[in-house]
């Protein structure tokens, strides 16, 4: 375990347990605090830079670093020391912090964060900067539970605060104009959308870990990294990819790739939450998600959209090729199956789409942009945003809804059946075994208040 001979003192780094325990106490207090007073926000006007932190220095966040990189980098937060030092050295201004509840509270002059942690702190770091008046960008899916993405909802509209969740193509030119193009009714009546990945790319279906395991790595905080997680020991299992496919810590295949492959026919469709899901896969244990899945959603009529069943496909299963002609379909992708003709794509991909029968659909002759456009680029449009600027079109607003439909797939799994959902009082219906999975428990000191 890390302890305080292992502190690393560049730019007031805070890594030990003893800073970890520290900080639980100033997080209760602090949310206390909050609800007494709301926070004055600085405004930043359009030639003005924003003053980013960052929560999370590795992976995606790398490039989630990056792309608001045009603004100011004040502080940069992850649990792996050496993740941290490594991206500290691109931004030498910027304070290092471990615990992003500690940045948070010694960094008034934060403007906004991102959020690139792995999914089960992706809440709670996202609402504890909002009520400070932070404005977020936090990466898909928007939550680990349905329950969490309401309160993300909810306090975002309590802050005002400028939102965007990271499903980067929603930001493409290309989609907007399926988007434009699907409500203008080329398509005719869609009642049937089909959406597929290729992953996990990482190990699912164990039912525990590996022989093995021991101390984590010195330069990794583990209980700062587990968070609102149940405590567990560390396992080379978890880490620095796999976490996705454990429940505690990820949602699987659907909560990777889903916000990403589903966000066009979501929107396009103007779809809000399923009644029913249900789901079959390889078998389903209380650890990790299965290694490959099948969930079907069921959407009602939208005043005069019909209704609207969409099938998902995750661990190499695949609708049939024969709603393509028998085409080979390409890793990732979503087929919209209309009255009056079909669209193709390969979303969260500036390449375009394809309309079938292509000669039916000539782009000469597609409806005219009703859509802002953010060439391709979702950081600029939230940072825009955030300057008084138009508002982010995968802000929170949008978001969650498309995060609670993913979401409910992972539920229908882990429950066993058909799921009747009553979206209104955040419920299953017709079994009481859902709630565990709507709603989960959280550490002492990690709560959700």
């Amino acid at each position: 375990m890390i302890t305080r001979s292992s502190r690393f003192n560049r730019r007031r780094f805070i890594f030990t347990s003893t800073s970890a325990a520290s900080g639980l106490m100033l997080t209760w207090n602090f949310s206390r605090g909050w609800a007494a007073e709301k926070p004055k926000r600085r405004q930043v006007g359009p030639g003005e830079k924003l003053n980013i932190a960052a929560i999370g220095a590795g992976g995606q966040a790398a490039t989630d670093i990056n792309g608001v990189a045009t603004e100011n980098i004040v502080a940069l937060c992850d649990v792996d020391r050496n993740r941290l030092e490594e991206r500290g050295k691109k931004f030498p201004g910027a304070r290092l912090f471990a615990d992003y509840r500690k940045m948070l509270e010694e960094m008034p002059e934060i403007d906004a964060v991102t959020v690139s942690t792995p999914d089960h702190h992706h809440a709670l770091a996202s609402i504890l900067a909002m009520k400070l008046g932070k404005h977020v960008y936090c990466q898909k899916p928007l939550a680990h539970s349905v329950w969490e993405a309401r309160q993300m909802l909810k306090v975002a509209r309590e802050m005002k605060v400028i939102t965007q969740m990271g499903n980067q193509g929603h930001s493409y030119d290309s989609t907007r104009e399926l988007v434009e193009l699907v409500q203008s009714g080329a398509l005719g009546e869609v009642r049937e959308v089909h959406v597929w990945t290729d992953r996990p790319i990482w190990p699912q279906g164990m039912a525990a870990p590996s022989k093995g395991g021991g101390n984590p790595p010195e330069h990794v905080n583990w209980d700062l990294w587990l968070g609102p997680a149940p405590w567990r020991a560390y396992h080379e299992d978890y880490l620095p990819f796999k976490w996705r496919g454990w429940w505690d810590f990820g949602t699987g295949a659907p909560g990777d790739m889903g916000c990403h492959n589903s966000d066009a026919a979501f929107w396009a469709l103007k779809l809000e939450a399923p009644t029913s899901v249900e789901a079959e896969s390889s078998g389903v244990n209380n650890q990790s998600a299965p290694k490959w899945s099948i969930v079907r959603s069921e959407f009602p009529k939208r005043g005069e959209l019909p209704p609207v069943t969409i099938t998902w496909y995750d661990g190499g299963k695949l609708p049939s090729s024969d709603l393509v002609g028998g085409e080979t379909l390409p890793k990732n992708g979503t087929i919209m199956i209309g009255s009056k003709g079909k669209i193709v794509f390969r979303d969260w991909n500036p390449n375009g789409f394809r309309v079938l029968p292509e000669e039916a659909f000539p782009k000469d002759k597609r409806p005219a942009p009703t859509l802002a456009r953010a060439k391709d680029n979702p950081y600029q449009e939230w940072i825009q945003a955030c300057k008084g600027g138009a508002p982010c079109l995968s802000g929170f607003e949008y978001a969650v809804p498309l995060t609670e439909f993913v979401l409910l797939g992972n539920v229908a799994l882990r429950t066993g059946k058909k799921i009747e959902w009553d979206a209104k009082n955040l419920r299953v219906t017709n079994t009481t075994a859902a709630a565990q999975y709507i709603r989960r428990e959280y550490r002492k000191g990690w709560e959700i208040a």
